[in-house]
């Protein structure tokens, strides 16, 4: 169920339509940095001001030049990674000896600016465990960089994509693990957040992971304040990655939460199947994920097929049906089919808590048991409750 206020004030959804107006209309200018003396008291504290729904951005800022000394002048022996909005690099800042993982925007035109405001603004106002933690932000000259806390075991996308054979193959624990975690960021995002925001981005290469594979979900530039109010929708131009965007929110721009749940949907599909969103080099019929899987989902015996080869079997027939059930629910066409986010935070909460001993528990996955997926008290209603590819959607 979504949290909402329970109060009678009928000034509700005037305040928040004005909070959501307020955000939406700050500009870069207002990204002014604050005095060095500000900057240094601010780095010996540790912390950032984390009070929520204020007008100003109170992430720390840092200067160009500390910036570039910290990656050796950008130098490519420091790069993590490079995305459709620029390079992220790692880091060590001088002032305190952390270690950072830095992001410098393209600075070609204006969807720069506008993912590097919108990702100022959500991570200083908005702090979970689950969602990765804005150290601060550079606005020197025509530069935009970010700078996050830095994720040792680098992306869910990394592990179950990029090279698997150098990497520890990801046991079924640990992506339960990870999918619950990242559900219940998703969730903090839709059922806490005031207003609601959606993630719009959701995908493997935007979960990044900490020690012991603890997921947080990461770039926001493209997230977008929900409907309040009487709105169902926010309408938009059609912006994410291609393969994980939900069907309706692709056709007509109208964007929901339910748009995130199909798009987690996906993420939890690659999860347990190990495929990406879109892959060309698979045969016609395989190419896009979702639609390899649906007729799969009809079919129980075709179960096992569907588990990534890299588990090699290990993994629980019954955790993975009930996966697969959350998993086809998220990725429903209708939207209003699709469940809340937080009954998928239930299930999969569920799924990690039951732990998987291969070595007691050998698996044979052709035989797969009757099972149903756990239901919450919501389960009667959802139903009826409205709501990879690495190029982006513009």
């Amino acid at each position: 169920m979504r949290w909402l206020p329970c109060s009678g004030n009928s000034n509700t959804k005037t305040s928040k339509s004005k909070k959501k107006k307020k955000m939406e209309q700050m500009t870069v200018d207002q990204l002014k940095p604050v005095s060095d003396k500000s900057r240094t008291d601010s780095s010996s504290s540790g912390e950032t001001s984390k009070r929520q729904g204020s007008e100003h951005v109170a992430a720390q800022t840092f200067p160009f030049r500390e910036l570039a000394m910290a990656t050796k002048n950008f130098s490519s022996e420091c790069l993590l990674g490079e995305g459709g909005f620029g390079r992220v690099y790692k880091g060590r800042l001088e002032s305190t000896n952390q270690i950072v993982a830095i992001k410098q925007l393209d600075r070609n035109g204006l969807q720069g600016n506008r993912e590097f405001l919108v990702e100022v603004l959500m991570l200083s106002l908005l702090h979970h465990p689950n969602l990765v933690n804005l150290s601060g932000y550079c606005a020197d000259g025509d530069q935009r960089l970010l700078v996050y806390e830095y994720m040792p075991l680098g992306s869910l996308e990394d592990h179950l994509h990029e090279n698997p054979g150098s990497k520890k193959r990801l046991e079924w624990n640990t992506r339960m693990r990870i999918a619950a975690g990242a559900a219940k960021g998703l969730e903090y995002l839709h059922d806490r957040a005031s207003p609601p925001v959606i993630y719009r981005d959701l995908k493997c290469s935007n979960i990044l992971l900490g020690e012991e594979y603890f997921p947080k979900l990461s770039d926001f530039g493209l997230a977008k304040l929900g409907p309040v109010g009487d709105n169902t929708h926010v309408s938009t131009r059609v912006m994410g990655t291609y393969g994980y965007c939900a069907p309706e929110y692709a056709m007509t721009g109208q964007l929901t939460l339910k748009s995130d749940v199909y798009s987690f949907g996906v993420v939890l599909l690659e999860i347990i199947t190990g495929r990406r969103a879109i892959d060309n080099s698979r045969s016609a019929g395989e190419q896009n994920l979702v639609a390899w899987a649906r007729p799969l989902f009809k079919d129980r015996k075709m179960f096992s097929q569907m588990a990534d080869p890299m588990l090699q079997g290990q993994y629980p027939p019954r955790g993975l049906f009930q996966a697969l059930a959350v998993a086809a629910m998220c990725v429903q066409e209708q939207p209003n089919m699709r469940p809340l986010i937080a009954d998928v935070v239930t299930a999969l909460t569920y799924l990690a808590s039951q732990k998987f001993k291969p070595d007691t528990q050998p698996v044979r996955g052709s035989n797969l048991p009757p099972a149903t997926p756990p239901r919450t008290t919501r389960d009667r209603d959802k139903k009826l409750n409205s709501g990879g590819g690495s190029e982006r959607l513009s």
